[in-house]
Formats: C-alpha cells, structure tokens, sequence
C-alpha cells in the first residue's frame, strides 16, 4: 500500500532565523539528527530525487534551514546536523542554537520531527539530548536508524531492542536504508498517516 507517495517537491529557501515562511500555514515536517547519519541522503531518498538535499563526504554541510515543498502540501525541514561536524567550536555552537531555537523558540511547532540515527551506531549522547529536548517541547516524532542496509541481519534485533530500551517501548522507530529504499513506505506512513 503506498498512500503516501511523493510527487512533486522543490526547493523553497534556507533561512538563519525568523522568517516570514515560518508563519506559512503549511505544515512542516522536520528532519534533526548527528552530521553524519545520512540526513540528506535520507531526504533525498523520500523524494525519489538524489541532488535536493546536500549531502557531502564531509558531514556538516547545512548550516542553514532549509525547505522543501512537498506535494504542494507540506513543507519537509532539513535542519543542520548536530555533534561531529569538523568546524570550529563557535560554528557548532551557533548550529546548537539554531536547531535548538526551531525546535523550542521557533513561530511554528512541526506537524512531526524525524529524528534520524545511524542503525549500526545506535543512540549517542547528543541523540539522547535530542529526544530529551522533543519530549519537553511536546513535539511528536518519529526515530528512524538509517543505513540498516550497513548492519547485519543477525544484529539488527539487537539493535532494535538496545535502542527501545534506552527511549520506551511506546516510540515509533523505524529501520531505513536510503541506499536500497528499505522502510521507506514505513516512513512515510509515520511522517503523513
């Protein structure tokens, strides 16, 4: 059942701070995760396109927010990574701020936030933080642990056990793969169903 197929998407504008799109009532989902997850590969994936969102060898590379029009209905968020980025500590500080300002002080609240992880790594502290910051902000989400097609088989339970027993049973986790597709009708019914 695909019910929640992508048809069209564009590219609308990155911005820094406040901004008159933040007051566009078109709902917003956001994507959050640690620089190196496959964040815009992720992004790409869903959209069925491989060069809308920026993704680069060198994790880090968005330093703004930037939207997407999806279907002429909702507005995909790709928010700057967070933790590993090789950039100054000030640069770092500032993306902190800026993800943290969106998700807590920002106009709008998101329809949804999908949290993104890296399947073979599992929960890091920043990821912890993360959820932390989304539970207190009363934000719905979704955590997806990307690049599954990286783990083996035998450990992916595993995995999914260690990850559920660090957040609760009760949080929607989702196992992705931005290479193959795998889980990707899943995500979507998490992000629009």
């Amino acid at each position: 059942m695909n019910n929640f197929e992508i048809k069209t998407v564009e590219f609308v504008r990155g911005i820094v701070g406040t901004n008159d799109i933040l007051e566009d009532p078109t709902p917003q989902i956001a994507f959050v995760g640690r620089s190196n997850v496959g964040k815009s590969s992720l992004i790409n994936s869903l959209v069925g396109r491989n060069d809308l969102a920026r993704s680069s060898s060198k994790p880090g590379k968005t330093t703004e927010i930037n939207f997407f029009l999806v279907n002429d209905a909702y507005y995909f968020v790709d928010l700057p990574g967070y933790g590993f980025a090789k950039i100054s500590q000030k640069q770092r500080e500032k993306l902190r701020k800026l993800i943290i300002w969106y998700l807590g002080y920002g106009e709008v609240k998101p329809k949804k936030v999908v949290l993104i992880i890296d399947a073979n790594v599992g929960l890091k502290p920043f990821d912890l933080e993360m959820i932390d910051l989304l539970k207190k902000e009363g934000h719905d989400f979704l955590i997806v642990a990307n690049k599954v097609d990286k783990i083996k088989s035998s450990k992916l339970e595993k995995q999914k056990r260690e990850i559920l027993s660090q957040v609760g049973q009760d949080f929607e986790l989702v196992f992705y793969s931005s290479k193959t597709g795998k889980g990707k009708n899943d995500v979507l019914k998490g992000i629009f169903g």
